[in-house]
């Protein structure tokens, strides 16, 4: 009796709280001149960086970007359809990796305070050796979800010996016009709220991180008999 071929799918998903944070925010100044714009956006930044070059020093910001300077103009119209005068406006964005969110929820409810300043959102992320092992450990998972229902599919036949063929990412094996991707990490954004402690004091800002999610999906071909 010839071989049965049993192909499979099999899945897998961990999650785990994310180790790093990254804040990302804009700087932005805006204006009739220019020149003096893009002196207030280098002014409005200056204390960010100078205060995330001293976090750094201390080791309570991992590392820190300041990229993509934008300088633009626009012409606003007028109520009664007129062009008025040019509007001149400046940006930088700025990027800061906490590994301590407490820290992070008390810098963010201070960074929002300054001028010109837009906190935009947090990015949760694993370090790239926690990354790589959930990896290891989510494709083993999948891998074994497939050998167990090849087993199972056997034994509903009244096969007993299953062989592995094949075994690959999702799409492989079998025609997908949508294939997934076999390990997907999936960062989920902070949710964020702010909060006052009294009259007249800085908000805070109380970050719930959501958990990481991992996930694995492979295709595999098995020989039964």
């Amino acid at each position: 009796m010839s071989d049965v071929v049993i192909t499979v799918r099999g899945e897998h998903e961990a999650r785990i709280a994310p180790e790093r944070a990254v804040a990302h925010l804009t700087i932005r100044a805006e204006g009739a001149e220019r020149g003096a714009v893009v002196e207030r956006m280098a002014a409005f930044s200056e204390p960010v960086r100078e205060d995330l070059a001293s976090r750094t020093s201390a080791g309570t910001v991992v590392e820190w970007t300041s990229q993509r300077v934008s300088v633009w103009s626009e012409r606003p119209w007028s109520p009664d359809g007129r062009r008025l005068a040019p509007v001149h406006y400046a940006t930088v964005d700025f990027s800061a990796t906490f590994t301590d969110f407490a820290v992070l929820s008390f810098w963010a409810g201070e960074v929002v305070e300054r001028e010109g300043v837009q906190l935009g959102w947090i990015e949760w992320q694993l370090t790239p050796e926690t990354r790589a092992a959930m990896e290891r450990d989510v494709a083993s998972g999948a891998v074994g979800v497939a050998v167990a229902r090849a087993n199972a599919y056997a034994g509903a036949i009244g096969l007993s010996t299953v062989t592995p063929l094949e075994i690959a990412d999702l799409g492989l094996l079998t025609r997908n016009d949508s294939p997934a991707a076999p390990r997907q990490e999936r960062m989920l954004m902070a949710k964020a709220s702010f909060a006052a402690d009294g009259a007249g004091a800085a908000p805070t800002v109380q970050l719930q991180p959501e958990d990481i999610v991992i996930t694995a999906a492979v295709e595999a071909r098995f020989g039964a008999r």
